[in-house]
């Protein structure tokens, strides 16, 4: 690594810092001693490599000044998280997933650095150790922390009959959603299981009663493992350099996150209970803020979904009223239609059956015509001659003389002949004695029948 270029587009892959005059400065600071450089950078205090970077950084960003972050230390001494604030600062989209700028340029690092990287992890706690498996398990980021939660209880919850923070089995960018929309900070754990301080902290602060109730009330917890992708990632996005390492972050405007507060190194349950409350308090107003608006916005969803399914409702009373009409008026149509239909058919029957009566009335006019034709002239009295008289139903009299000999059919013709029945169904028959001369007898003369030289016949309809 003789060349300069080369060391200097190492060490900016492995802090994360952009700006390279600031890096050219601290590597001319070690005489370009990667090792050494790196070395000094992660255990040293930010402010000693670039005094104003947290103002400067502080000051591009107005949304971050109304809550300035806090990082811990060994004497509680209250200052801005320096060169971090800009890692956390940066775009969402950045920081999830693979972590964008920072993901890249560590997983560049650390494969073409090597020993110098593993060095410098070590001093964090990252690896080194001489326990076997601590070193980078790439997996997805919802399995990496159902391993951790799966883990810690194993570890630390069952020992404290399942007292332990309510860590989320999801991802950071999972987990800090979840934030937002429940409207509380996120605490972030990230567990480095070689760091001597580990256990007790885990034990001895992190399943505390006291703590856990006031932690799983009034934080979404999310927990991560260092030799984890996304534990690793997050360790250097936050610049952890202590071990334990405990922060509070929060969505910010304009796809940012906030680093509201960092704590480095073991604390008792008490001081962690005072660190997370004044971050609760200070943050209480943004919060609220943020939960009322929520509310707004449901509110005015709801209203602006009952107002559409008001105007839904009455636009279907309307298209039904419309139906409705229409189908009504289309009924009605139908109905004039068929009663048209009708009148129109019962016209044409009736003009049927007039012009059928009127073509029958015809038909017997002619035939009672031909008849009276064929009874020929009525024949003056003598002692072949018969006096026939023949009795209506309506009380009506007709009377004519007849040949003897003249067959019971010209009787028929003859009384068909007048026109007084409206039918040729009928019977003439004889009361007394009652003797019926149907048509069976119509080729009888009237003297065989017995009806010379006179006879009275009634008319009996069939």
């Amino acid at each position: 690594m003789g060349d300069v270029a080369d060391k200097l587009g190492y060490f900016q892959a492995i802090t994360g810092l952009e700006d390279p005059d600031l890096c050219t400065e601290i590597l001319q600071a070690h005489n370009w001693d990667l090792e050494l450089a790196i070395s000094s950078f992660t255990s040293s205090d930010p402010h000693d490599h670039h005094p104003d970077a947290s103002s400067s950084l502080i000051d591009h960003n107005p949304e971050a000044n109304d809550h300035i972050p806090r990082v811990i230390n060994d004497d509680s001494e209250l200052r801005p998280p320096g060169i971090a604030w800009r890692i956390i600062t940066l775009p969402i989209s950045i920081v999830s997933g693979s972590l964008g700028l920072v993901s890249g340029a560590i997983g560049f690092g650390f494969w073409a650095a090597g020993g110098v990287l593993s060095y410098s992890l070590g001093m964090l706690g990252f690896g080194g150790g001489g326990r076997g498996g601590s070193r980078l398990v790439p997996s997805s980021a919802e399995g990496e922390a159902v391993e951790f939660v799966a883990m810690f209880d194993r570890d630390y919850g069952r020992r404290r009959n399942g007292l332990k923070p309510g860590f989320v089995t999801e991802g950071f960018m999972d987990a800090l959603q979840r934030s937002r929309s429940e409207f509380k900070l996120l605490f972030v754990y990230l567990h480095s299981p070689d760091h001597p301080d580990t256990a007790a902290f885990c034990d001895g602060t992190l399943c505390d009663e006291a703590f856990v109730a006031f932690l799983n009330e009034n934080f979404v917890s999310w927990g991560g493992s260092i030799r984890g992708s996304e534990g690793f990632k997050m360790s250097n996005s936050l610049k952890a350099s202590r071990f334990p390492f405990c922060a509070v972050v929060m969505p910010a405007a304009n796809q940012r996150i906030a680093l509201l507060q960092q704590v480095e190194g073991p604390k008792t349950p008490e001081e962690m209970i005072a660190i997370l409350q004044r971050v609760v308090e200070d943050s209480s107003p943004v919060l609220v803020t943020a939960r009322v608006e929520a509310e707004e916005r449901r509110t005015n969803l709801r209203l602006r979904e009952e107002q559409d399914a008001a105007y839904r409702a009455a636009l279907e009373a309307d298209q039904a009223r419309e139906r409705q009409r229409q189908e009504e008026q289309e009924r009605l149509e139908r109905e004039a239609a068929e009663a048209e239909r009708k009148q129109k058919e019962e016209e044409e029957a009736r003009e049927r059956a007039e012009r059928e009566a009127a073509e029958r009335e015809a038909a017997r006019v002619r035939m009672r015509q031909e008849k009276a034709l064929a009874l020929g002239d009525e024949p003056e009295k003598g002692p072949d001659v018969t006096q026939v008289l023949v009795r209506f139903p309506n009380g009506e009299r007709k009377g004519r003389r007849f040949e003897s000999n003249t067959k019971i059919q010209t009787l028929y013709d003859y009384v068909d002949s007048l026109g007084v029945l409206e039918t040729e169904e009928y019977s003439l028959i004889t009361n007394f004695p009652r003797t019926v001369y149907g048509r069976d007898k119509v080729s009888m003369s009237l003297k065989d029948a017995g009806l010379h030289p006179q006879a009275s016949l009634f008319i009996e309809i069939n």
